[in-house]
């Protein structure tokens, strides 16, 4: 099912009572989800996904805007009529009732032409236990679940009505972090089975990257780039974006361009004939450093963690924005801390510009 949002809305009246100013959520969000695919709304907390996730669902209705399935305007439409299925963030399951109980508790609650005979839905709930995985826990209660299991059965309680889109509201915030990867696995594989439409709100970039077909970063309400995961990783809109995705994170210096180089401090780091002089906020992945003795960018090395595959270089420069810069380098290779330098080449392809003024991305080409 192909969900298409139109220039959507949605304000709220402000909590202070001596301002009429509107708190603006979500400011006019227009995309297209494809039928089929997995969709991650990504950002920080108070970004506006989660509020555009419910006005999907219908729970929230749009101040303005648009919300089509398919060919169908839904906008208008009751949540228990839009064909949804959602998971929120704490399950929200039945703790009276076995795991059965609660997948079957939307299909008992289905009318007229769409009442199933009581065989149709212990099929159905069985189908959906059985996608994911969990047949063996029919007759627990939720309290004797891990929270791994309650995960899914919230997912086999939304999937068991065949919804035409499928809502997921931070879904794996309350699990371990070995449990979270093993559940986003689950849930692509699910997903991928079932074909079902899906959005999938995270404020982990590395969740919504793993699993995502497409992604949607926000900020204050206001969509800041689409497109899929590596590619927006590897193309970042504005400071914002690259800052948001990549773990460690972007290491990021106050810098100038001069006479077609980049400067970061004294140090000219590459040639971007291209741009025009000015004062710059440069961006460097930590896999964008080379060890080079003859590099030109020279930092003071700290310390360096073993990462097994990788090693990361802790160093410091001057002109960083942060106490800290991560340069991700293989294993075999060794670094000295002991000496007062560390110098690198950079990664054209890894090293971004971006306006000092606006944040905006400045384009130069790689020789």
């Amino acid at each position: 099912m192909k969900v298409v949002l139109q220039n959507l809305t949605k304000t709220f009246p402000s909590r202070n009572k001596k301002s009429n100013e509107e708190v603006v959520a979500v400011s006019d969000f227009s995309f297209t989800i494809p039928d089929g695919q997995l969709i991650g709304l990504l950002g920080p907390s108070g970004c506006g996904k989660s509020t555009t996730l419910y006005m999907i669902s219908g729970l929230q209705k749009p101040t303005s805007g648009r919300i089509f399935f398919g060919d169908d305007d839904v906008t208008e439409l009751s949540t228990e009529n839009r064909g949804i299925g959602l998971v929120f963030q704490n399950y929200a399951l039945y703790p009276h009732m076995t795991v059965k109980q609660n997948i079957l508790f939307p299909l008992q609650n289905l009318r007229g032409a769409d009442r199933l005979s009581k065989d149709e839905m212990l099929d159905r709930a069985q189908n959906a236990a059985r996608l994911v995985q969990i047949e063996e826990l029919m007759e627990r209660k939720p309290s004797e679940l891990s929270g791994g299991q309650q995960q899914r059965v919230a997912i086999a309680r939304a999937l068991v009505k065949m919804p035409r889109v499928l809502l997921l509201d931070e879904p794996l915030s309350n699990l371990d972090a070995r449990l979270r990867l093993q559940t986003r696995e689950e849930i692509r594989r699910i997903q991928k089975e079932t074909r079902i439409t899906t959005v999938f709100v995270t404020h982990d970039q590395e969740e919504a990257m793993s699993i995502s077909d497409m992604i949607v970063v926000m900020r204050a309400g206001i969509v800041q780039q689409t497109g899929k995961p590596q590619d927006v990783y590897d193309n970042p809109a504005n400071l914002f974006v690259a800052k948001f995705l990549g773990t460690p994170p972007i290491n990021v210096f106050s810098g100038r361009v001069q006479g077609g180089r980049l400067f970061i401090g004294e140090d000219a780091v590459l040639d971007v004939p291209d741009v025009p002089d000015q004062a710059v906020t440069v961006g460097i992945r930590p896999e964008g450093f080379v060890l080079d003795p003859q590099g030109p960018l020279r930092c003071h090395p700290t310390n360096v963690e073993v990462m097994g595959r990788d090693v990361s270089i802790v160093s410091t420069h001057p002109a960083a924005a942060s106490p800290v810069i991560r340069s991700i380098i293989n294993a075999d290779l060794r670094v000295d801390i002991s000496q007062e330098l560390v110098r690198y080449a950079l990664k054209p392809h890894k090293v971004f510009i971006f306006s000092k003024d606006t944040e905006a991305r400045i384009p130069f080409e790689v020789k």
